[in-house]
């Protein structure tokens, strides 16, 4: 059985004392892949950095809706430069967030569009984040998708059965974290189990979303094994079974072999 965890912030703070004894945990849990996602230039720099010195790592680069405003002129095209770098699988973390409100929306609507361009250019995928914001998020894929070919990701999702199979068919996988295994998360379950089997992922989303039973703790790459138990149970497959797809899905996605 081998788990991969497509996304995971590891150029956090957070991790800065015990990176490599996460990793150890990481690989004793199974995990064989991890994709670190920036939320910055300086953010993705440090993911390819990250992954250039970590086997396990795979980095995605990109500007976070919540920080867009905080970009520095030349921050995009250091993102577009570094989308050229070894170990770089995905462009991301984009999207849109009404939630926070950090940033003006037409300005995360001006990076979102970005990013989605990027990715057609590159062929890499992209990384959405949805808070609040689903409508618009569709409106922009629809838009993108009559451009041309869409890859992406919509991470931690926490959507409707409708959005998420709109989402596949504009060619997009759909990712579930550590919120899929709270007690509260029933229809989130029922969303999980109708999505396409080609098209699942899991994640972390470290260190924020920790699974149960580890609510409360930093978050970690180990513990997509918990989600990843608990969307088997959903599905009513084998956990072997459930990690073997989602890592096929991942290793399709991010053209690993």
């Amino acid at each position: 059985m081998n788990l991969f965890d497509t996304h995971a912030h590891l150029d956090q703070e957070e991790f800065a004392a015990d990176l490599d004894a996460v990793l150890a945990r990481a690989a004793a849990a199974a995990v064989e892949h991890i994709v670190s996602i920036g939320v910055g230039a300086a953010s993705s720099e440090a993911t390819v950095s990250l992954a250039a010195a970590h086997q396990p790592i795979h980095a995605a680069v990109g500007i976070h809706p919540n920080y867009c405003q905080e970009a520095q002129p030349g921050d995009w095209d250091r993102v577009r430069q570094l989308a050229r770098q070894p170990k770089v699988v995905a462009i991301g973390e984009t999207g849109l967030d009404r939630y926070r409100d950090y940033a003006p929306f037409e300005l995360q609507r001006d990076y979102f569009d970005r990013h989605l361009r990027l990715s057609q250019e590159t062929g890499l995928p992209f990384v959405v984040h949805a808070r609040e914001s689903l409508d618009e998020i569709l409106a922009m894929l629809r838009d993108a998708h009559s451009r041309g070919p869409l890859s992406g990701i919509m991470h931690s999702f926490t959507g409707a059965a409708d959005v998420a199979a709109e989402c596949v068919e504009l060619g997009l996988y759909i990712s579930f974290a550590g919120m899929l295994t709270f007690k509260k998360s029933d229809d989130l379950r029922g969303v999980a189990a109708t999505v396409p089997t080609n098209r699942l992922l899991i994640e972390t989303d470290s260190p924020y979303l920790a699974p149960d039973p580890m609510r409360g703790k930093r978050n970690e790459p180990a513990y997509v094994a918990h989600t990843a138990r608990r969307l088997a149970d959903v599905r009513g497959v084998s956990l072997d079974e459930l990690a073997d797809q989602t890592t096929a899905n991942a290793r399709r996605l991010f053209r690993l072999g």
